[in-house]
């Protein structure tokens, strides 16, 4: 009787044990056990909001993995993700192929097809899985150049595999011992995932980072997650194949909170009012668009209305944290978010209590603005290589402080180098650039990973980013230039959506310009101005005596040397199809350089 009672309490006892997350396949069971949501993750289809709970999608996980092995995928196999937008079954198969021993490469979706073929060859990915027909359209013109067995689609599409195949082999649990036995081989240092940078320069580098690399950064990252874990809702629409979101919806799967993924960017905020979210995640560059947007509709308005809203956006360009400009101000910006700012919050749904920003640098009025506004980005830093964040600003303890990225993550090690970069050690460090042991080597140095950015520390210990150490460039005079001060300060001008700060070698700097055509095109009717094309526009004297105005403002803010002597406009578009953006919309320099060679020649060489 004795060992009976003894071998149930023992059972009891491992049964009741807390889940150890030591691979990324463990979040889903530490959820189950500790939360249990009923919308794990909601996307919607045909118009309709379709959720599964987190038992659910850990059943259609290990009922994929099952699937998997009878496909006869093996460990350390590579099968590659490509979805137009965040959707529940990536998690799904994401979870479902790491089970397995295999490793996810995620691909972006808005890359050429010979990048594609590039990644799938390099990566030597055995299965695709893809979201729809416009994947697959691009994919089949370059499948038979690969080593491909197999590909699936999410959508139903005719004479496409569907995904729902691999489901449907591994509807019969027979096989999960084995599944069990595949996770428990598992260890924290293997390799979970191949994810290729976005190649801003040449060829994409596939970053290798195991289990444990992401984990630590998500356990690390939680302390600073101002929410109420179980009870909070999420919006994600930036691109998960990137490490940003990726680790956020680990985080997000760690910390209880029900995930809605956004149809497209362009349903944002018309997705934000229907789930009213309280956090969620962007790139600098889509906080510019909401916030001109928001300017663009006080332009419109008339009289007192009128008065008030640039009233509220100027204290708002004031604003510090924790009460630092006085009670007065303080009184001064409750009435301001009583009559303005809780109009920006019920655009994105009303319960917005933490944006997050990261990939490029923000700029501190859009920090100052929407921490205003009641709304508060917290800005970090961090590299695909780093998994990615190195360090975060939050709200606890005085740790938000506009124009930092924050404080160091625990457990994470940051020093400079001779030359001011920013070097980092840490359990978040990558494995490696796949099959390139030089590159490695080369961007590893005493155990510190060079991150290619200049940074410093101010006396409380936040970080600053200063520019990167390859866009610096020096002038024929010997004078260094930092292109990203100059640029993010041109870009507050509403005339000026992208720009590009060029004069490595030359005599001076120069700016190549993409404006904003929206607001340039109302502005030009408003100044009586004709125009058929975007090519009119940029070549009219009045639009380049106003851009003239904007760029001699923003060189009030810097020394003689680094001042923009000379400007032109671009009459398109710099675009991810185009070529000029990365998928997380940053500029490919050098490809943009190219393309208006004609532009750079005339204001250097005529």
């Amino acid at each position: 009787m004795k060992s009976r009672v003894f071998y149930y309490f023992a059972l009891y006892k491992i049964e009741c044990m807390p889940i150890e997350i030591t691979r990324l396949f463990d979040f889903p069971y530490y959820q189950l056990e500790t939360y249990n949501l009923k919308r794990a993750f909601s996307t919607k289809y045909n118009g309709k909001w379709e959720t599964i709970s987190t038992q659910e999608y850990i059943d259609k996980a290990n009922q994929l993995s099952r699937g998997l092995l009878k496909l006869g995928v093996q460990p350390n196999e590579k099968i590659a993700i490509i979805s137009t937008t965040n959707r529940t079954e990536w998690n799904i198969c994401d979870i479902g192929v790491l089970q397995t021993g295999a490793q996810t490469v995620p691909i972006y979706p808005t890359i050429s097809k010979e990048d594609y073929e590039y990644i799938l060859n390099h990566s030597e990915s055995s299965y695709c899985i893809v979201s729809d027909i416009t994947i697959i359209e691009k994919l089949n013109q370059i499948k038979g150049n690969t080593k491909l067995k197999g590909v699936f689609t999410f959508d139903e599409i005719k004479g496409e595999k569907n995904y729902t195949e691999i489901l449907e082999l591994g509807k019969s649990d027979e096989n999960q011992k084995e599944v069990e036995a595949r996770k428990e081989a598992i260890k924290p240092s293997d390799l979970a995932t191949i994810i290729y940078t976005s190649g801003t320069t040449g060829r994409p580098k596939g970053v290798m980072l195991s289990h444990h690399n992401i984990v630590s950064n998500v356990i690390s990252s939680k302390k600073r997650v101002p929410l109420d874990y179980g009870n909070s809702k999420a919006l994600s629409f930036l691109p998960v194949c990137h490490i940003f979101e990726r680790m956020i919806l680990y985080l997000y799967q760690y910390c209880g909170v029900d995930i809605y993924f956004a149809e497209s960017i362009e349903k944002l905020t018309e997705n934000a009012q229907e789930v009213k979210p309280e956090v969620m995640t962007a790139v600098p560059r889509l906080y510019e668009k909401i916030y001109d947007k928001i300017i663009l509709k006080g332009e419109d308005l008339s009289g007192i209305k009128k008065k008030l809203f640039f009233w509220a956006v100027n204290l708002g360009l004031k604003y510090e944290p924790y009460g630092a400009n006085g009670w007065w101000y303080e009184k001064q910006l409750g009435i301001a978010r009583k009559l303005i700012f809780s109009k920006w919050q019920a655009a994105l749904g009303g319960e917005l209590k933490l944006m997050v920003s990261g990939s490029a640098a923000l700029q501190p009025r859009l920090t100052r603005i929407f921490a205003a506004a009641g709304m508060p980005i917290m800005e970090g830093y961090g590299l695909t290589e780093t998994s990615p964040v190195i360090s975060v600003n939050d709200q606890n303890d005085g740790n938000f402080r506009v124009g930092t990225v924050g404080k160091v993550i625990e457990n994470v090690e940051v020093k400079f180098g001779e030359d001011g970069e920013l070097m980092v050690k840490g359990p978040n460090v990558m494995q490696g650039y796949y099959k390139d042991p030089e590159k490695t080597a080369s961007v590893m140095k005493d155990g510190f990973f060079c991150t290619g950015d200049k940074g410093e520390f101010d006396k409380d210990g936040f970080l600053k980013i200063t520019g990167r150490t390859k866009e610096m460039f020096k002038t024929s005079g010997g004078k260094y230039v930092v292109p990203p001060l100059l640029e993010g300060q041109l870009k507050q001008s509403l005339f000026i959506e992208q720009v590009m700060v060029v004069g490595e070698g030359e005599k001076m700097p120069a700016a190549i310009i993409q404006t904003n055509f929206e607001y340039l095109r109302d502005w030009a009717k408003d100044n009586e101005i004709n125009f058929s094309s975007n090519k009119d526009l940029v070549s009219n004297q009045k639009v380049i005596d106003a851009i003239q105005k904007e760029v001699d403002e923003c060189n009030c803010h810097f020394g003689k040397w680094e001042q923009i002597k000379r400007f032109e406009l671009t009459p398109d578009e710099w675009t991810i199809d185009g070529g000029h953006l990365t998928p997380t919309m940053k500029m490919k320099r050098s490809v943009i350089k190219k393309i208006y060679q004609n532009l750079y020649d005339k204001i250097y060489r005529q």
